[in-house]
């Protein structure tokens, strides 16, 4: 296995980040790791990345021990964390060189990673000058530095802009032809175009583990998007069967059902019941967002 995580655990105090924690990922899997905010992703990498350490538990890399193969972890894992740390006064080959000579590769390698990450038109340029995608890409670079069997990309597309996520989302998904990659997002889209297989945190414990199919249909919920014509009181809504939560922005509203039946029949009759009109109506197609919902709430 690439990554072994077993019944994990990190606390902050009183708040538990991680609780029991386990999952494996196999050599060659591009894995996505989801989480509301605050639900223990960051604290998980950081432990695989052996920044911190955890409170309990075990967790491998490459076959080599987080806690007490701490350097053989470091030379075997490329990281680029949420806020990549560059040093915007140097250029980008000075700071690659820079890089290269903490992990002691040879400055070739310098070359072949701008290659690569799509680098070669800003090489010549500082980093404070580059773009946030480019900026990116210069975070790749420095994890593939020393060739590494594992990366662990925490938030790789945070701040970019749709041409620049499509040009990062190229570079993993190719990179991952070569190379087990674990990365977090909270771009649903990203994990499905990228990744083989998801796994999903919440408060601390893993609440879903499965190819993104799978997952999908295990959905139990349905979600129906309707506008009304006017305002009416949220009490009335419990005549709705099967409602399990809602949401209102406006005259929108986003209603969830414990059921696969279809529901929108009922929505009519609600609305004609307490004398409202459906301007318009639809049911949300299951997705990985749905099943990131569902798991999460």
């Amino acid at each position: 296995m690439s990554i072994e995580v077993r019944t994990l655990s990190k606390n902050y105090g009183a708040q538990k980040a991680l609780e029991n924690v386990s999952f494996t990922v196999k050599k060659g899997e591009i894995v996505g790791f989801l989480g509301p905010n605050g639900a223990g992703k960051s604290t998980l990498m950081k432990i695989l990345t052996t920044y911190i350490s955890a409170d309990a538990g075990q967790a491998t890399v490459n076959g080599f021990d987080v806690n007490t193969q701490s350097l053989a972890v470091q030379k075997s894992v490329g990281y680029l964390p949420e806020h990549n740390p560059l040093y915007l006064d140097l250029y980008v080959r000075e700071y690659l060189a820079f890089n290269a000579d903490v992990y002691k590769v040879a400055k070739s390698r310098i070359d072949e990673v701008i290659a690569l990450t799509g680098l070669t038109p800003e090489s010549h340029k500082k980093m404070g000058q580059l773009s946030k995608g480019y900026r990116q890409r210069v975070g790749l670079a420095t994890a593939l530095l020393h060739n590494p069997d594992v990366l662990i990309l925490d938030e790789p597309t945070t701040g970019l802009d749709p041409n620049q996520l499509v040009e990062i989302r190229d570079l993993i998904k190719n990179i991952g032809k070569d190379k087990t990659v674990f990365l977090s997002t909270h771009i649903m889209q990203e994990v499905e175009a990228i990744c083989d297989r998801v796994i999903i945190i919440n408060k601390g414990k893993i609440v879903a583990d499965n190819q993104i199919e799978n997952l999908v249909h295990e959905i139990t919920t349905q979600i129906i998007e309707v506008e009304f014509d006017q305002a009416f009181d949220t009490v009335l809504l419990s005549q709705l069967p099967d409602l399990k939560s809602y949401t209102q922005n406006s005259a929108t509203w986003e209603l969830i059902f414990e059921t696969e039946d279809d529901r929108r029949p009922a929505v009519f009759d609600f609305a004609q019941n307490n004398g409202l009109k459906t301007l318009q109506i639809s049911l949300k197609s299951r997705n990985l967002e749905s099943v990131f919902r569902d798991k999460t709430k």
